[in-house]
C-alpha cells in the first residue's frame, strides 16, 4: 500500500523508517541536554579557607547560567591530593568537577607520590589568582615586615608559621622567600587556611601563612596584623601591607591561581557548556565585586589557556622543589 504526502506518493515502509529516525533524533536530543541535575564542585580543603570561599561564590554565580544547582563538597586531606584523586577517578560526565588552587597539581606531586598526573584532568577555566599573605597576632613584638625579619633573624628556628601542608603553596612560597630574607622559621602544616587562622588566633603558631580572606575580619578587628604579601604588588584591600617588591626582591613574586577542572574524558559538548558557564560566572558583576573585596584578581580563561598555565607552573615548581631539597617520598 502507498499513502500520499502532499503531491508525493510514499511507500508505508519509508514512512515507518522516517518516523523511526525522527524518534531516535528526538530521544538523542533529550539525552544530550546538559546539565539535568546538580553539578558537584569538589574543593580539596576543609570549609572556611580561601579556595572554599571563592568556589562557593563562584558556584552561586554559575547556577543561573547552568540552570542547575552547583553544590560545593569539601574533601580535605593529603595536602589536597585526597580531593584530587576523587576528581580524577570520577565519572567523566561533567557532573563532578574540582575547584582548587595550584599547589595540589603543580607543587605537591614534587614532594609526595600521587596517583594522578596532569593528563588525568579536563581543564575548564582559571577563575583567578591571588597573593598569599603572612600575618601575626597584634601583640607580636615586630610591627612591620622589616622588624619581623630582624626579629626572626635574631631567633633562628624559634618561630613557627602555619602552612597548608608540606609541599603546598604556602610552604613553597615561604621556603622561597625566607632564605633570601636571611631567616629560618619552622613550618607547621594544617589542612587549609581555615585551620591555619584558627591556629594563629589560638596561639599555636607565631605566623599565619595563607590566602587573604580568612585573616581579613581579624585585621579589621585589630587582633591580627599582616606583614607582607607574596606578590610583587600590594593588595588594594591592604594598601599598607608591602609586597615583595617593597622588600627589595621583586623576583620573588609568587601569585597563586584558582581554577575549575574535571576528570579526563568529559565530552566536548559538555566541556563547552561548562567552560562558558564558569567563565561567564567569573566575569559576572557580583563575582567581580566579591573577589575585589577579598583582594583577589579574576581571570576567566579558556580551558586551553588554563591547561598551559598549569603545565608551565608544574615545571617551574619542580625546579624550586629541587632547590630546597624536596623530593617525592
Amino acid at each position: 500500500m502507498r499513502r500520499g504526502i502532499g503531491s508525493l506518493v510514499v511507500p508505508l515502509w519509508a514512512i515507518a523508517v522516517l518516523a523511526g529516525v525522527a524518534g531516535v533524533v528526538g530521544v538523542g536530543g533529550a539525552q544530550e541536554k546538559f546539565p539535568t541535575r546538580p553539578v558537584e564542585v569538589v574543593v580539596p580543603t576543609p570549609p572556611g579557607g580561601g579556595t572554599d570561599t571563592v568556589m562557593r561564590i563562584l558556584a552561586e554565580a554559575a547556577e543561573p547560567i547552568l540552570g542547575q544547582k552547583v553544590v560545593v563538597l569539601n574533601k580535605a586531606g593529603g595536602s589536597g591530593t585526597v580531593g584530587l584523586n576523587y576528581i580524577a577517578q570520577a565519572k567523566p560526565d561533567g557532573y563532578t568537577l574540582g575547584g582548587l588552587w595550584g599547589a595540589p597539581v603543580t607543587m605537591v606531586p614534587h614532594v609526595i607520590k600521587v596517583s594522578f598526573t596532569l593528563d588525568d584532568f579536563s581543564y575548564i577555566t582559571q577563575v583567578g589568582k591571588y597573593s598569599s599573605i603572612f600575618c601575626v597576632r597584634s601583640e607580636f613584638p615586630a610591627k612591620t615586615a622589616k622588624e619581623f625579619f630582624e626579629y626572626a633573624a635574631q631567633h633562628p628556628g624559634k618561630l613557627t608559621y602555619a602552612n597548608d601542608g608540606v609541599g603546598n603553596s604556602i610552604h613553597f612560597s615561604a621556603e622561597r622567600i625566607f632564605p633570601v630574607m636571611g631567616v629560618k622559621l619552622r613550618p607547621v602544616p594544617y589542612g587549609g587556611a581555615g585551620e591555619s587562622i584558627k591556629a594563629l588566633l589560638g596561639g599555636h603558631v607565631d605566623v599565619y601563612g595563607g590566602s587573604p580572606p580568612p585573616p581579613l575580619p581579624h585585621v579589621k578587628a585589630g587582633t591580627v596584623r599582616c606583614l607582607f604579601v607574596t606578590t610583587r604588588e600590594r593588595l588594594e584591600i591592604l594598601p599598607d601591607v608591602p609586597g615583595v617588591a617593597d622588600l627589595g626582591h621583586p623576583e620573588l613574586d609568587t601569585p597563586i591561581w584558582r581554577g575549575v577542572l574535571g576528570p579526563k574524558g568529559i565530552p566536548a559538548d559538555r566541556m563547552a557548556i561548562l567552560e562558558r558557564a564558569f567563565r561567564e560566572a567569573a566575569k559576572s558583576p557580583s563575582f567581580l565585586k566579591q573577589m575585589k573585596d577579598l583582594g583577589e584578581f579574576t581571570v576567566g580563561s579558556t580551558g586551553k589557556e588554563f591547561e598551559q598555565l598549569v603545565r608551565a607552573e608544574a615545571a617551574a615548581m619542580a625546579t624550586i622543589a629541587k632547590q630546597i631539597g624536596l623530593a617525592p617520598k
